[in-house]
């Protein structure tokens, strides 16, 4: 057999698998998206910074006793409202207690489909552990949505990969 046939059917033999979706190098890149503007009502964003048509809004907060653990002293309350949820699945954003300068002093996800209502608008509250409660000054979300986890290419090299939602913030990220 000569060089000339064994080149040739190596190439058909290559060609074949690109063309049937296999390949012997898979180029799997992981991106993540730009944290946007935290704000008290935000328009939920996808990990494209494409408009959800989803809004997400702090409706109030304060300090006080969670009523489960009344021992630990006060923690940060708040209430939160979905606008614009199609369906029972819905985004999720973080909710974060900041200070007067917007520096985080904790963060939670917090899921449209745990809140309560009518599909398209639902309200819901949750509490954020802080270390210092009393320097907060308001309770701001994300308009990331955070419900897309998708698989990175460290998990499956093959159908992994693509952009992921940014990291929640930890105490003493600035906003």
């Amino acid at each position: 057999m000569t060089l000339a046939r064994i080149l040739a059917g190596t190439s058909s033999v290559l060609a074949t698998l690109t063309l049937s979706g296999c390949s012997l190098v898979w180029n799997c890149t992981d991106t993540t998206a730009e944290r946007g503007e935290a704000g008290v009502r935000v328009e939920v964003v996808d990990t494209d910074g494409r408009p959800s048509g989803v809004t997400a809004e702090v409706l109030d907060w304060r300090r006080e006793p969670h009523p489960q653990v009344p021992a630990d002293g006060d923690q940060v309350h708040f209430d939160i409202r979905f606008q614009g949820v199609d369906g029972w699945k819905g985004p999720a954003v973080d909710a974060c207690a900041v200070d007067e300068e917007r520096v985080v002093l904790g963060c939670q996800t917090v899921h449209a489909s745990e809140a309560f209502g009518q599909k398209a608008e639902r309200t819901g509250d949750g509490w954020l552990g802080v270390e210092h409660p009393e320097r907060t000054a308001e309770v701001l979300v994300i308009p990331n949505d955070q419900s897309y986890q998708g698989r990175t290419c460290d998990e499956d090299m093959k159908d992994g990969g693509g952009t992921h939602p940014p990291d929640t913030p930890s105490p003493g990220d600035q906003l």
